[in-house]
């Protein structure tokens, strides 16, 4: 798969899971891993890049006498991620085209 393509789906995964749910980095990884595997390594700078996009926003908790920082997408990150499932369908009809 393309990498950039690969990026921006992270991108989206990411979005999708925290959309019903405020979650932290280690549930994130766990719950996208049951579609394809992913590192702390490649989920940190996503979040990272989805907070400085402003489409997430961030909180901490204290858990176990540690602090969590959770992520909770906000109404812009509502907004792309809706705006990108649009725009998957859109892709996908084109790619049912091009399969027949």
């Amino acid at each position: 798969m393309d990498i950039q393509l690969k990026k921006g789906l992270l991108d989206l995964m990411v979005l999708a899971t925290i959309k019903y749910e405020d979650s932290y980095g280690y549930k994130i990884i766990q719950e996208i891993s049951s579609v394809m595997d992913i590192s702390e390594s490649t989920l940190y700078p996503i979040l990272k890049r989805l907070e400085k996009q402003k489409l997430v926003n961030t909180y901490n908790t204290t858990y176990n006498s540690r602090i969590r920082k959770y992520y909770k997408i906000n109404k812009q990150g509502l907004e792309k991620l809706k705006q990108s499932i649009d725009d998957f369908d859109e892709i996908n009809r084109m790619y049912m085209y091009i399969k027949r």
